[in-house]
């Protein structure tokens, strides 16, 4: 019932370190991604093979004995023992129920002469060892790089570890730098067994049991499991053969070592990322955060500029056509504004917008992505903080190109004469005609009173003469009136213009700014996000 309620927790860890290996390269060290993947893979092996199996392996240095201790726990002479310097060469695996037990040795890669099934009547009252494979691993501190070589490798994938240290040095810093500090946070599956404890007196080994026990607490080891061991005259065999019956009725050992090796890894990955600093990082691009980024590019190109620039043309223009005519040829006798402020084509001013000025534009566009990237990755550990910058300007040497480009799309019809326009200048040249005729009539007729022909004489009628000049005061009033309705109807219509110029880039500038540099972004924040969700998962 343990072992079902466990592998889902398992599962969803190594599921989680996964996707860290998967987003970790270049933001973790390659050393931890290789031992991530390394773990990953044996993780997989390990659980595909037999649940019903616990390995456990003895390891030790040269003259621990725990060749001797290896045939006490198994009752057979099955790994050989030296006299001048004890080695062992070649791992030898005695088995308790060696049923579905091969494909685990063939993966534990022990040569078959040097296996060995406990399934005879020697098994009698040892029933709670079945499903043991037990090893006897080369000594780690040997000269032969082989023996060293397969020792630290099964060590690595042994379900359950026992350390054979001997009285003269189980403080041996081969032993404690090499693999016992490695081993902090595996204290279940982890044993360490004092032999040779026939060499000692009881408060010899007393005091060592206390010394050793106070060592590895420092090391790391939060509760060391110490039995004192003898070969020889088989005092703690049988203590140790319980520790080790346990963890195999258990079947929880193998399951175990995994989760010790993933907390490890957990804590040295957390040690280079801490999961806190990310905790407030956003996940996504706020609205705000892309309305900013795109006032900073639309002034960054002009937008403000070439819209008031539009909206003075289309006002200047438009005097040609409604303005009272009286008036626009006096105003000829002046300079033309146009050319003062160089407005004569606002497709020219809108193409433009990236010529003469281009390092400048280009860095106040590098200035608006790099707000926007450094606004979002504030919270962030320095290895995202770069990749995050290095997405959001992934695309910026194209940016200042693509806003000038697309933006000269936008460009208005500057010939275009509205119908309105025709209308009222033919309205306005009426009223021209009209105040032109009837000056004429009052001219002729303060000049030529009763003394022209008949057809002068109706032109020069006196009596006339006032409804005339209030006729030609009505022209020109009518005039005035048209023109000043028809520069109010001009503002508001330029006014128009521009906020649909103006609509209409900010529209382009946004879709190119979410384009080149708020997706990018997006896709590194999904990526720091799911990375570090990943991590809370593996720290379950």
């Amino acid at each position: 019932m343990t072992t079902v309620a466990a592998r889902p927790s398992l599962a969803t860890r190594l599921t989680a370190l996964t996707k860290i290996v998967e987003l970790g390269p270049g933001r973790l060290e390659p050393k931890l991604l290789a031992e991530a993947s390394t773990l990953l893979t044996r993780a997989g092996e390990r659980l595909k093979l037999s649940s019903e199996h616990t390995v456990v392996a003895l390891a030790g240095g040269t003259g621990s004995g725990k060749s001797s201790l290896f045939n006490a726990l198994s009752g057979l002479e099955l790994s050989p023992t030296g006299v001048r310097r004890p080695t062992t060469a070649r791992t030898h695996a005695c088995v308790w129920g060696l049923e579905g037990a091969t494909p685990l040795l063939d993966w534990l890669q022990i040569q078959w002469r040097h296996r060995f099934s406990r399934s005879s009547a020697l098994d009698k009252g040892e029933s709670q060892l079945h499903g043991l494979i037990l090893l006897d691993l080369p000594d780690h501190d040997s000269i032969r790089a082989l023996t060293d070589s397969e020792a630290d490798r099964l060590i690595g994938v042994a379900d359950l570890v026992v350390w054979v240290l001997d009285p003269q040095k189980y403080a041996d810093a081969s032993t404690h730098r090499r693999y016992v500090t490695e081993l902090a946070g595996h204290d279940a599956v982890t044993v360490f067994a004092l032999n040779q404890a026939d060499r000692l007196s009881a408060e010899e080994l007393a005091e060592l049991v206390i010394d050793l026990n106070d060592l590895l607490r420092r090391e790391g080891v939060e509760h060391p499991s110490v039995v004192p061991t003898s070969a020889i005259t088989g005092r703690g065999v049988d203590s140790l053969k319980s520790v080790i019956a346990a963890a195999v009725s258990r079947r929880r050992a193998a399951i175990q070592k995994l989760e010790a090796d993933l907390h490890r890894l957990e804590q040295r990955i957390a040690q280079t990322m801490p999961v806190g600093e990310a905790l407030s990082a956003p996940s996504t691009v706020d609205d705000a955060r892309r309305l900013g980024l795109t006032d900073a590019l639309c002034d960054a190109v002009g937008v403000p500029a070439v819209g008031e620039a539009m909206e003075n043309v289309y006002a200047e223009r438009s005097m040609s056509w409604v303005g009272w005519p009286y008036p626009r040829w006096i105003s000829k006798l002046r300079p033309n504004p146009l050319k003062a402020l160089r407005l004569q084509d606002v497709a020219d001013e809108i193409r433009g917008i990236a010529s003469g000025t281009v390092s400048a534009q280009s860095a106040e566009v590098v200035n608006a992505v790099q707000a926007l990237a450094d606004g979002l990755s504030s919270e962030m550990h320095p290895v995202w903080r770069s990749s995050l910058n290095h997405a959001a300007r992934s695309q910026a040497a194209k940016l200042p190109k693509a806003l000038t480009d697309d933006l000269s799309e936008v460009a208005p019809r500057l010939d275009r004469v509205p119908v309105w326009w025709r209308l009222l200048k033919m309205w306005q040249y009426t009223l021209v005609a009209g105040f032109v005729l009837g000056a004429a009539w009052l001219v002729t007729g303060l000049l030529s009173a009763g003394q022209a022909p008949l057809g002068i004489q109706l032109l020069g009628d006196t009596a006339a003469l006032p409804w005339v000049g209030l006729m030609m005061a009505s022209v020109l009033g009518l005039g005035a009136l048209s023109g000043i309705a028809a520069r109010n109807f001009v503002e508001l219509g330029a006014s128009k213009e521009r906020e649909r110029l103006e609509r209409e880039m900010r529209r382009r500038v946004s879709a190119i700014a979410e384009t080149t540099v708020v997706e990018p972004v997006e896709r590194e924040l999904v990526r720091h996000h799911t990375f570090y969700t990943a991590m809370r998962a593996l720290a379950g």
